[in-house]
């Protein structure tokens, strides 16, 4: 079972992570990954990063997934 010192721990050690990688670090199901790391937030010891939308490679337009590769990452809050 994974808890919040878990993912907080987790994130502490990346720098900065997004919920699928962390769930596939724990082995825990991603929606539940995310619920966790949305209640961290809540409690103001992670802070959400909002991702770059402009495109460095010029190939966006016409990328098939469209802005689903735009994910939200999170890192630790300096106490």
């Amino acid at each position: 079972m994974t808890s919040l010192i878990a993912v907080r721990d987790n994130v502490a050690l990346a720098g900065i992570a997004d919920a699928h990688q962390l769930s596939l670090q724990l082995k825990a199901p991603q929606p539940l990954v995310q619920a966790m790391l949305d209640k961290l937030v809540a409690m103001r010891k992670l802070e959400a990063v909002e991702p770059d939308n402009s495109c460095l490679s010029g190939r966006c337009k016409s990328c098939a997934d469209g802005k689903k590769c735009l994910t939200v990452s999170y890192r630790l809050i300096p106490s």
